[in-house]
């Protein structure tokens, strides 16, 4: 028995400054990528119960290889103002891995977007979209272009001007990209537009989140706020909870998080906050999402505009504190990092009984800790926020047959693969002994399959 223990220790061991090497390499070799590193370093940890179990994926290098981008893409975007004055912003596209599809990946459009968050969301999509199921591999890109303020002339003259430089390494079999932050059907539709332009031909795969008239699928639109809200649903399930009756808070109040909303009091629950970069509001009555949509998606406006029309409501600067609401299950839907230690802390004060990351990576690594150590169900953005890349892939799927299915059948393939998802992360964190840990069961559930092809494919 204790030569057993010792071995058992020995392989525990190995795993882990094995891992270690690996993450203190990648750190060296992308030196200040603070994101980049973070999302590396969650996985990873993740990791060591597969490594201590099975040498071979130490034996083909798969963590150096999967850390790795393929390829990355940085380009300048000069386009011209209303004024007549030309500008520069710089485009990116990270295609991570390829080993189960086309990349398959959204561009974002921030002033915050670097190589470090491009990188960090590439990798972050390699296993979500393997948890899908479905066959894509892992992108992303973006460029450090604010289209808020900016007309319809200049987002039009910028995303052209974006897309004349990536359309040189895209195409349907080989990278699909679709929208994020900042990137929604107008941009997508002029992206279009100008590919078709620049490759004089019409390939309705190129892109993913196209307007409906143009091989865009029905629920792409819902699809990532729908998925969150049915994953968080399952995980409220297994505990014999549920959304009906409870209180609902949603960073956010851009695509995910008016859907996450709508899906929310859809089945019973009452939003009682949201917000946007500037501040959130507080509607004890529930949140009104035809009001927010409308603001938001058609209009444009600031938040704030919401308590003109609904004077019960309580506007308030500084959208960070929206944590301090109250609220039984807590849906960040805005960014990265949103929610820190003393954010996390305050919601499991004020009694949160679950968290779904709607958006990418909203925790940092301690408020997951915490999460964790006080027993909040916790569905990490990975899994939880897969369900707009999986339609995605559907509409992929459809534009390859040239048909298009309803909105029904599109939700429920959505909602199977979402189900799915969270049994299939359930499964892996009872394999590796890590029972209802779903940070780590999502993250080893889809290292797997992706490892496992890798292998399966020899050294690419």
């Amino acid at each position: 028995m204790p030569t057993v223990v010792n071995k058992a220790k020995t392989n525990k061991e190995t795993a882990e400054n094995y891992i270690s090497q690996v993450f203190e390499m990648i750190k060296k070799r992308n030196p200040n990528e603070i994101e980049f590193h973070q999302a590396v370093k969650e996985i990873f940890d993740s990791l060591v119960p597969v490594f201590e179990k099975h040498s071979t994926y130490m034996e083909h290098s798969i963590l150096e290889r999967i850390s790795e981008p393929e390829r990355v893409i940085s380009f300048r975007v000069p386009w011209v103002d209303d004024e007549g004055k030309v500008r520069v912003n710089r485009g990116f596209r990270v295609q991570f891995n390829s080993t189960i599809g086309p990349y398959k990946g959204g561009l974002r459009f921030h002033p915050s977007v670097n190589a470090s968050i491009i990188k960090f969301l590439g990798f972050e999509q390699i296993f979500k979209n393997s948890l899908t199921g479905l066959p894509i591999g892992g992108g992303k890109g973006g460029a450090d272009f604010d289209p808020k303020g900016k007309s319809d002339g200049e987002v039009m003259r910028f995303t052209q001007s974006f897309m004349t430089e990536l359309s040189k390494h895209i195409g349907p079999d080989i990278d699909v990209p679709a929208g994020d932050i900042g990137v929604g059907s107008r941009e997508i539709g002029y992206m279009f537009g100008q590919y078709k332009k620049v490759k004089r031909g019409y390939e309705a795969g190129i892109l993913t989140g196209k307007g409906i008239g143009y091989g865009g699928s029905l629920t792409r639109t819902e699809a990532t706020g729908y998925g969150t809200v049915y994953f968080v649903e399952e995980m409220l399930k297994d505990k014999g909870l549920s959304f009906n009756g409870r209180t609902v808070v949603v960073s956010g109040s851009g695509n995910v998080s008016i859907y996450a909303m709508e899906k929310a009091a859809h089945l019973g629950a009452t939003v009682v906050a949201c917000s946007d970069s500037n501040g959130y509001i507080f509607d004890k009555n529930g949140i009104n999402v035809e009001t927010v949509r409308r603001l938001k998606e058609i209009e444009r406006k600031r938040i704030s505009e919401y308590v003109k029309e609904h004077p019960s409501a309580e506007y308030h600067e500084g959208c960070s504190d929206i944590w301090l609401t109250p609220c039984d299950i807590a849906l960040p839907c805005a960014t990265q990092n949103e929610i820190d230690e003393k954010a996390a802390k305050i919601l499991i004060a004020n009694g949160v009984k679950a968290v779904g990351e709607g958006a990418n990576m909203p925790s940092t690594l301690r408020a997951v800790e915490a999460f964790q150590q006080n027993e909040v169900l916790f569905g990490p953005a990975k899994a939880v926020n897969a369900g707009g890349v999986a339609v995605s892939a559907l509409e992929m799927s459809q534009n390859s047959m040239r048909l298009s299915w309803s909105f029904e059948e599109v939700d429920s393939k959505l909602k199977e693969i979402m189900t799915n998802i969270y049994r299939n992360s359930v499964e892996a964190a009872d394999k590796y002994g890590h029972p209802d840990n779903l940070v780590v069961g999502a993250n080893i559930a889809g290292f797997l399959k992706v490892a496992d092809a890798m292998i399966e494919q020899g050294v690419i």
